[in-house]
């Protein structure tokens, strides 16, 4: 870190040696994935800078929104509205989980055999390791699967004020009158919890903050179609993974920023890995900070990423809301739409997930799919099977894996991705 910031992680309740502990892997880690990297785009420096200050600088800007009144709502999943929090003078930010820690007490409250995002979340908070989750005033969660559902009711005796959201698991009418009914039960909590009452004028102005962000991202995933591929699956992830913690309007300069300089690369032919590298598209589970196995293992043994099919990366941010509309509830029928095209496995059936692969095989160029599954997480796992015979069916070679946070299996992963993409070759 740049300055110390030891007494406000004090103040924060966190664990000094925990933390430092993990603050010494995630910057080691950086620099042997991240800074080890040639050829990277300039702008890449502002989040070099980002991960420098990752519990530093943005914990002391959100602690000093929290002096001047202003609310901090954590959550852990895309489907809990960014757009509702602005609206109501608050602000969103992702929560900790992508590493193992406190396992041996998380164990103690959820099954073994509990996957490992959730686990993560648990082992963050009891380990009080994640300044993000300890800043919050309000931490949402979602019950996305029933790990999560359950899991909560553990959560809850932690969390001093966690607020779970019923998400609808059916893409019918039954279920679009279900989201649209909790995004007004949520609305009613984020007022009652910042004493602003939401109008069309603020929910609009949050609209257009939230589709400025995923314009600038989709504006760089749109980029990485180009031949050679001008950035790096791993610069391009992190830059998906900061989306979800930086302040709105500096990330969508500093996105906007690294496309120009892309789009000068990419007219000149130039590229981060040599033409005809082969290209792969990354589908299934997130990858949260500090997750970067396996692109890491993906760019240095032969092939680059040049699109993730995940909700860190294009199902978190491919589609706006309109903000056309006049009211609120014309607003927050925006928004409802919005969301409710968000194609994530817990949707069944899940046909619309399939054809958005098939669409950015094509649209990326990708030569060949790597499903990645957390293990023990049921639905993108039960999924992975029926994605990878339709991929086949149509001869895009597709390869399956399921793993976990732990380094434990990098030998083992190396060893197949480096087979799999010797075949695209």
């Amino acid at each position: 870190m740049s300055e110390d910031y030891r007494s406000m992680w004090d103040e924060l309740g966190l664990d000094p040696a925990a933390h430092d502990a993990l603050l010494g892997v995630l910057g080691k880690a950086y620099q042997e994935i991240y800074l080890a990297q040639k050829n990277r785009p300039q702008g890449m420096e502002y989040f070099d800078f980002v991960m420098s200050e990752v519990h530093g600088l943005r914990i002391r800007e959100l602690l000093d929104e929290k002096k001047a009144g202003r609310k901090i709502i954590g959550s852990y999943c895309v489907f809990v509205p960014e757009e509702i929090v602005l609206a109501a003078g608050a602000t969103l930010v992702g929560l900790c989980s992508g590493a193992d820690f406190a396992t041996e007490e998380v164990e103690k409250l959820l099954p073994r055999n509990t996957c490992a995002l959730i686990k993560s979340a648990f082992g963050f908070k009891i380990g009080k390791v994640c300044p993000y989750l300890e800043s919050a005033d309000m931490v949402v969660g979602e019950n996305t699967c029933d790990g999560k559902k359950k899991a909560y009711e553990s959560l809850g005796q932690l969390v001093e004020n966690l607020y779970v959201m019923d998400l609808p698991q059916v893409k019918s009418e039954v279920g679009r009158s279900l989201l649209r009914s909790e995004y007004i039960r949520f609305q009613a909590a984020v007022e009652k919890l910042t004493g602003v009452k939401i109008t069309a004028k603020s929910l609009k102005d949050a609209i257009d903050t939230v589709n400025a962000k995923r314009s600038a991202i989709h504006r760089l995933s749109s980029l990485r179609r180009a031949n050679p591929a001008p950035i790096s699956g791993l610069d391009a992830l992190l830059a998906n993974q900061v989306f979800f913690y930086d302040n709105p309007a500096r990330f969508t300069e500093s996105v906007n920023r690294i496309c120009d300089e892309l789009e000068k690369r990419i007219a000149d032919k130039g590229g981060v890995f040599p033409d005809k590298t082969p290209r792969i598209l990354v589908s299934g589970c997130p990858q949260a900070v500090p997750n970067w196995k396996l692109p890491m293992i993906v760019e240095t043994s032969g092939a680059v990423i040049v699109g993730e099919e995940s909700c860190v990366g294009e199902r978190g941010a491919r589609n706006p809301t309109d903000d056309s509309g006049e009211t609120v509830e014309e607003l927050l029928d925006a928004i409802v739409e919005r969301y409710f095209q968000v194609d994530c496995a817990i949707f069944t059936p899940n046909r619309d997930r399939v054809d958005h692969i098939l669409e950015m095989v094509d649209a990326y160029r990708a030569d060949g799919v790597i499903h990645y599954g957390l293990q023990f997480c049921q639905p993108y796992l039960m999924e992975s099977i029926p994605v990878e015979k339709e991929l086949e069916a149509k001869n895009i070679p597709c390869l399956r894996i399921e793993t976990d946070y732990s380094m434990e299996d990098v030998g083992q992963l190396k060893t197949r991705v480096e087979a799999f993409i010797e075949q695209l070759s």
